[in-house]
Order: structure tokens, then C-alpha cells, then sequence
């Protein structure tokens, strides 16, 4: 490496610790406000909530954080996919009024925990437009998903969750995608990216591989308005209004397909469909690439924040899905696990079409 390559590597690498740490700091800083802002995490009159696993050790938890972006910033040096560019003077005017959002919304978002109402919007759904399973306020989050304000709103919760955390999660499953693809012209990769919400991590898919045709899929039409917006750069890709348990793609079709964050929030039943539609639609040899929480067992430090995260945050179906055995999930359909890598609080899975 030259002198100047190796300038230039030192100097990506301080922006991108600079910049990771001030978003860390911001969105902690957020979930610190929020819990004051909050009544206690046990509701009055009732018994304490008392996680079976142990405490994890903190210095290891703390360093199962920093691993994730080491982990991260490596993907980057390997040319996997580019750096995050997480500051500019737009994106600090939009963080501004998602922060005012945020907090006006708090205490909606803490009533609702503490009647434990976690499924209003299905008086206000479409009757049989959706699945029964979709119409829940999952995190207690107000409008569930089907309303824009829930979709404006969504990317910072998920970021003040995990401290500033979020995005480099995403990019680890990322990461394996490049993997998965390394010698393929991206330009013949047609990629489906299922549940796509908001469209944030297709926007990270398409920011590594800018001329791959990709398609989100998503149930909500709120979510997919806003993922229309977030890919809107990029003319050969697209968001569409679908259900996952009948993907709306021929036979062997698509040669890439990513799912984040959706399994746990699938009854057993339509994981099962899920996972069928995935492999139906996949092309022999094609990469599908699993991203979701991690699995009791998986960091046994993290085990006791595993527990505490369907009680506290409105998650029906997480508990079955802690005890999911996904190999076999995936490997029933014709999906055979290639890799499996731990990224903090997420687990990220590729698996070959064979």
C-alpha cells in the first residue's frame, strides 16, 4: 500500500470513528431522556419482572458493542461496501425534527405500555386486508404500521433502542450479501429485499452495489411510501405494497434475496410459509441473506436483554422465536446455512438455494 493509500485509509477510519461515536452519543443520550421521560419498567401493584438468565457481564456486553463496529469499519477496508455518510447539514436538520418527533411521542408510546394495549390499530385497519398477526402495536408503537407518522418516525426508534447501533447491524448483514455475491455482475443480480419497511437498509444495499435491479417488498403501504423516498436516486430499483407469505415473483426468479428484522415478529405458522416463499422464489445456487435479534444461547452476556425485550416493547411472537431452530427452519425448504456471524445484538445467516 502506498503512502497516500495508507493516508487516506487512517483518515477514512478517524471520520468514521468520529462520526459513529457522535451518532452513539446522540441517539444514547435519546434513550437516556426517554427512560426519564418514562414510568418504571414494572407496572404498579404488579410482581417485578425477574429475567431467568443471569446478568451478563457489563465489560462484556460493552465490548460485544465496540466488536460491532470493528467488525463494521473492517467490512468497509475490505471494500465489502463504502463507509457510512451519516453528517451533513440536511441530515442534521432532519435528525432535529425526527428528535422533536421522537420525544412529542414518548409518552404515547409509555401509556400504551403501561395499559399493555398493544393492538388499537385494528380498529383502525382495513377489515381483511391484513393478516390478524400484523395488526399489533408491535413496540407499542403508535399507529403500529400503517400510518405515515408511524414511518417518519420508526428509524429513530429503532437507532435510540440500540444506541446509535441499528445501522451497523444492518450493514454486517450487508457485509455477508457482498460476500455472497463476490464475482457477480450486480447488473445480472436481480435482489429482492422482504419487509422492507422504510427502506433503510435497501438504500444501504443500493449504495454498495448502485446498479443491481432490487425490489422492497413490504405490507405497508406508509412504509413503502417511505422506501419509494429513500430509493428514489436509484432508477432501476423499486418498492412495492406485497405480503411475504405470497411473494409475488415466479418460480426461481431472483438470484439475491435479504429479509431483516421480520422473523421474530412472525407467528411459527408464517415462518414456515415465509421461509417456503423464499426458497420458491430463490434460483438454484441464489444467496439469501437472514438478518434478526439473536437466539437465546447465541451470547449468554446478552441472554437477560433477550428477556426483557418482549415484556417491555410489545413482541407477541418473540418468545417462539428464541426458540426457533432456523437451520432446520430454512434447511426443510432446500436454504443450507453457508455462515453465521453475531453482530452485538443481531444474528446474520447466509444461505445457498440448492
Amino acid at each position: 500500500m502506498s503512502l497516500v493509500e495508507n493516508v487516506g485509509r487512517l483518515a477514512g477510519r478517524a471520520r468514521y470513528t468520529v462520526e459513529q461515536g457522535a451518532r452513539v452519543a446522540w441517539y444514547s443520550a435519546h434513550y437516556l431522556a426517554a427512560r426519564r421521560m418514562s414510568q418504571p419498567f414494572d407496572r404498579p401493584g404488579e410482581p417485578k419482572f425477574r429475567p431467568v438468565a443471569p446478568a451478563g457481564d457489563v465489560r462484556r456486553i460493552r465490548q460485544s458493542f465496540i466488536d460491532l463496529f470493528a467488525a463494521d469499519r473492517a467490512n468497509i477496508d475490505a471494500g465489502l461496501y463504502p463507509a457510512p455518510r451519516d453528517f451533513s447539514p440536511g441530515k442534521a436538520m432532519r435528525a432535529f425534527d425526527r428528535s422533536q418527533r421522537f420525544f412529542k411521542d414518548v409518552p404515547r408510546v409509555d401509556a400504551r405500555r403501561l395499559e399493555r394495549r398493544g393492538a388499537e390499530v385494528r380498529s383502525n385497519a382495513e377489515q381483511g386486508r391484513y393478516p390478524a398477526y400484523y395488526l399489533q402495536n408491535f413496540h407499542y408503537q403508535s399507529g403500529g404500521w400503517l400510518t405515515p407518522e408511524s414511518a417518519a418516525l420508526y428509524d429513530t426508534q429503532v437507532e435510540v433502542l440500540f444506541a446509535g447501533a441499528a445501522d451497523a447491524m444492518r450493514r454486517i448483514a450487508l457485509g455477508s450479501l457482498a460476500r455472497g455475491l463476490r464475482g457477480k455482475d450486480q447488473r445480472r443480480v436481480r435482489h429482492l429485499d422482504i419487509a422492507c419497511g422504510t427502506g433503510r437498509f435497501l438504500a444501504q444495499t443500493l449504495h454498495a452495489f448502485p446498479r443491481m435491479p432490487s425490489t422492497g417488498l413490504d405490507l405497508s403501504p406508509a412504509y413503502i411510501d417511505a422506501a419509494r423516498a429513500q430509493i428514489a436516486r436509484w432508477p432501476q430499483a423499486e418498492a412495492v405494497v406485497g405480503n411475504a407469505e405470497a411473494l409475488p415473483f415466479a418460480d426461481a426468479s431472483l438470484d439475491a434475496i435479504t429479509c431483516i428484522y421480520l422473523f421474530h415478529e412472525l407467528p411459527p405458522r408464517v415462518r414456515r410459509d415465509v421461509a417456503r416463499e423464499i426458497a420458491r422464489v430463490l434460483k438454484p445456487g441464489g444467496v439469501f441473506i437472514f438478518g434478526d435479534s439473536l437466539q437465546a444461547g447465541d451470547a449468554p452476556d446478552l441472554d437477560q436483554m433477550l428477556e426483557y425485550f418482549p415484556v417491555g416493547f410489545h413482541e407477541p411472537f418473540y418468545g417462539s422465536y428464541q426458540e426457533e431452530d432456523l437451520v432446520a427452519l430454512f434447511g426443510d425448504t432446500g436454504l443450507k446455512v453457508q455462515e453465521t456471524e453475531l453482530a452485538f445484538l443481531t444474528k446474520v445467516m447466509r444461505f445457498t438455494r440448492f
